[in-house]
């Protein structure tokens, strides 16, 4: 089968020519993003591989579909930038990786906990300088203080192992409660009010859209530490930022961005940024930014490869497609 590979990295390239050989699978690599103007790139294939930037909206697939493509590959786990309901009406199936990074993912939000409670970036640039002054640079202790985890999947249950570690009492709030995770799983407004820490581990959907939003934050205790490796669109931006203009955050780590498809994974430092939002939260010194880099590991990226090429060998041989996405997976 044919493949049009869109918003391709170097990295992208490195592990798909390792393993799509194997399956006798011819990629065509492009770095332009999918849309309704660049779906004509897979004119003649028989699939389309995209990531978290590209958009696959109902215009663009209706274009794909009159291009004879049968199949969309996530290489990725969210499924947020695709109309599935359009998906359906043109045949076309759409297959994720549903889980090639959860530990990477959860060891990243950790880091990025540390990294704010001790002000890790600040000491890292101010001895670069030579100036070894350590004002300004004291965290809390976390052992014995109250972690908060939105979603208990494949990332929130390694969150709540490395968490324990630390020694913190777990809260979790999640849709299915694992019954058989040692934690306690309590309402969300209670997890909000009782938390030193909050780590986001849920999927983007129409329910859990601003999640974080001016209600929540109210909720909240002030001096809490708010990470968000998701999805950008799970946090308010304009009712984070009154949060922290209103000194309500000890810090803030965002390794998603609700406009980040404008700017992640592209190098814009030779640009005038004219998001004013993204603009103020790098402005703040209690908040780090990141671009979407939870999950990039080394066993992360062969993992992705590999499950997108079984993915598209089950589509191709008639098999059980487990990694299905559909309008009625969503709502299970």
């Amino acid at each position: 089968m044919k493949i049009a590979f869109y918003d391709t990295k170097e990295y992208d390239r490195i592990y798909f020519d390792k393993i799509a050989p194997q399956y006798g699978f011819d990629i065509i690599y492009y770095e332009s993003r999918l849309n309704a103007s660049t779906a004509v790139l897979a004119d003649g294939c028989d699939a389309i591989c995209i990531f978290v930037s590209d958009n696959a909206d109902k215009e663009t697939i209706d274009k794909l579909s009159e291009y004879g493509i049968k199949v969309i590959l996530l290489r990725c786990a969210g499924y947020d930038n695709v109309d599935l309901k359009a998906c359906e009406e043109k045949n076309i199936t759409v297959l994720r990786v549903p889980s090639y990074s959860p530990t990477a993912v959860a060891e990243y939000a950790s880091a990025l906990m540390l990294t704010l409670n001790r002000r890790i970036h600040k000491a890292y640039m101010r001895t670069r300088e030579f100036n070894f002054k350590i004002n300004g640079l004291m965290g809390v202790t976390l052992r014995g203080r109250t972690a908060g985890i939105i979603g208990t999947g494949k990332i929130g249950k390694i969150m709540v192992e490395i968490l324990k570690g630390y020694g913190m009492e777990v809260l979790a709030n999640d849709l299915y409660p694992d019954e058989n995770l040692d934690v306690e799983y309590t309402s969300l407004d209670d997890l909000f009010n009782r938390s030193d820490v909050i780590t986001i581990h849920c999927p983007l959907t129409k329910d859990t859209k601003y999640l974080i939003n001016k209600n929540s934050i109210s909720k909240m205790k002030d001096g809490v530490i708010l990470i968000n490796t998701s999805r950008g669109a799970l946090v308010d931006t304009d009712a984070l930022i009154d949060g922290l203009v209103a000194n309500k955050f000890r810090g803030v780590a965002l390794d998603v961005y609700e406009e980040e498809d404008k700017y992640f994974f592209e190098d814009k430092s030779q640009e005038i940024i004219k998001d004013t939002d993204l603009i103020k939260l790098m402005a703040y010194p209690n908040v780090i930014v990141t671009s979407h880099q939870a999950f990039f590991t080394d066993e992360s990226m062969e993992a992705i490869a590999q499950v997108t090429c079984d993915n598209l060998k089950e589509f191709e041989q008639g098999l059980e497609m487990k990694n299905k996405v559909s309008e009625e997976y969503t709502k299970k």
